[in-house]
């Protein structure tokens, strides 16, 4: 007789099926109202979007000839559609360790592990340093993306204050007080998004000399990496570091333009070794889930990294700083606005006296409004975990300038009291 079989009875009796903790935790502040916020402008005025931090939008930064035929040259070459080592390849990390190697912090082809975008190299970092219940410190106001890759990992993310009266200089007591035994590093962002302010070396210096106290190492968000006004001066972390060991992280994105190619890097500066053991195998094993950026693009890295002269970086920091005069100018003048100067990148924070606007709550409120009303899109402080203010972009030609100034103008006018 035949042996019948016993058929197993399901474990589920219906579909349900469940996101992950960790997906369910993730929170982009900036994406959730960019992307996530139905906003209805205007449809008698155009669009004028001064809230992404992107500056190709208006096409009055084209990217450089150097560039495309940096990236043509390495299609045509018919050796980069394969998959490249984890780190990166090798000339690319030669090329970048070659740009922003320094007497005071040496680097070689080893110290450089190439990334998805900076965004990748920061989540990369925050990933090797931090474990659940432990915590990491960031700027407030600061990019939404340090709590967004920290959070859902149990890795607490705690704000420190940046102040504005002082040039969005970081309250170093503030600072020192949030870390205790279970801190692993301090997030620092030097040009900051979305302030931008760019740090004088006595203020990085004391920085650093808080990270040396408590022996905690530093990621430096150094995206904006030479962004600077006339007058400024950018100073690396790792430049003026002689104890802590500092993961910057940066890219092409912001400087050359070209945020959707999302090439990015971290460079490794560990004068006394303190990675070795653990943390840079640690890196390395990271890299291997997604296999770096595109090779073709970074085949082109090379070329663009030594090609591209130093005017096209003066063109745009000609524009932005332009920009920022007269927003400046413009804002200054206009009721229950109070903006702040910046000293580089390409943003600045304004604050509202929302006393004043007693119909607007909040400064979501205010931004809601000023689209509906006058087509002008700046992203609300609390983006940044910093109610009361809101920041715009200052990447735009100078016509749109004039036009959003006098469009903000106009609706502070009509709801002050």
């Amino acid at each position: 007789m035949a042996e019948v079989k016993a058929v197993r009875r399901p474990v589920k009796e219906e579909w349900l099926l469940e996101g992950s903790t960790e997906s369910k935790s993730i929170v982009n502040p900036i994406r959730d109202i960019v992307d996530g916020r139905k906003l209805e402008q205007n449809p008698q005025k155009n669009l004028v979007s001064l809230s992404i931090g992107d500056p190709t939008v208006f096409g009055n930064l084209p990217v450089h000839d150097v560039m495309k035929q940096a990236v043509k040259d390495a299609v045509d070459s018919g050796t980069c559609n394969g998959y490249g080592p984890a780190q990166g390849l090798a000339m690319t990390r030669r090329a970048v360790a070659a740009h922003y190697s320094t007497p005071e912090a040496p680097l070689t082809e080893d110290d450089v592990i190439m990334s998805c975008g900076c965004s990748g190299a920061l989540d990369m970092c925050i990933t090797v340093l931090g474990n659940p219940g432990q915590n990491i410190l960031i700027p407030r106001p600061g990019f939404g993306l340090y709590s967004c890759l920290s959070v859902p990992r149990g890795i607490e993310a705690r704000h420190y204050d940046l102040v504005p009266d002082r040039q969005w200089e970081i309250d170093l007591d503030h600072l020192e007080q949030l870390i205790d035994a279970n801190t692993v590093s301090i997030v620092v962002t030097n040009p900051s998004n979305p302030c931008g302010s760019v740090y004088s070396k006595k203020h990085l210096l004391d920085i650093l000399a808080v990270a040396e106290r408590h022996f905690l190492p530093i990621i430096g968000d150094e995206i904006y990496d030479g962004m600077v006004f006339k007058g400024q001066q950018f100073y690396s972390l790792a430049s003026l570091s002689k104890n802590v060991p500092i993961l910057s992280c940066g890219g092409i994105a912001k400087r050359y333009l070209v945020p959707g190619w999302r090439v990015g890097w971290i460079l490794i500066y560990d004068k006394n070794e303190t990675f070795k053991k653990e943390i840079f195998p640690c890196l390395l094993s990271t890299t291997r889930k997604i296999l770096g950026p595109s090779t073709i693009l970074q085949a082109a890295l090379p070329d663009i990294l030594a090609k591209v002269p130093q005017s096209y970086f003066k063109n745009t920091m000609n524009v932005v700083e332009a920009n920022a005069n007269a927003v400046y100018s413009e804002l200054s003048a206009v009721p229950g606005l109070k903006p702040v100067m910046p000293s580089g990148a390409m943003y600045m924070m304004v604050g509202i006296d929302l006393k004043h606007f007693p119909n607007l709550n909040t400064a979501v409120d205010f931004m809601e409004k000023l689209m509906s009303e006058q087509s002008v899109f700046c992203l609300p402080g609390e983006c940044f975990q910093y109610p009361g203010f809101f920041r715009l972009v200052l990447s735009m030609p100078n016509d749109k300038v004039k036009e959003a100034c006098a469009r903000i103008k106009e609706f502070c006018t009509k709801h002050y009291v």
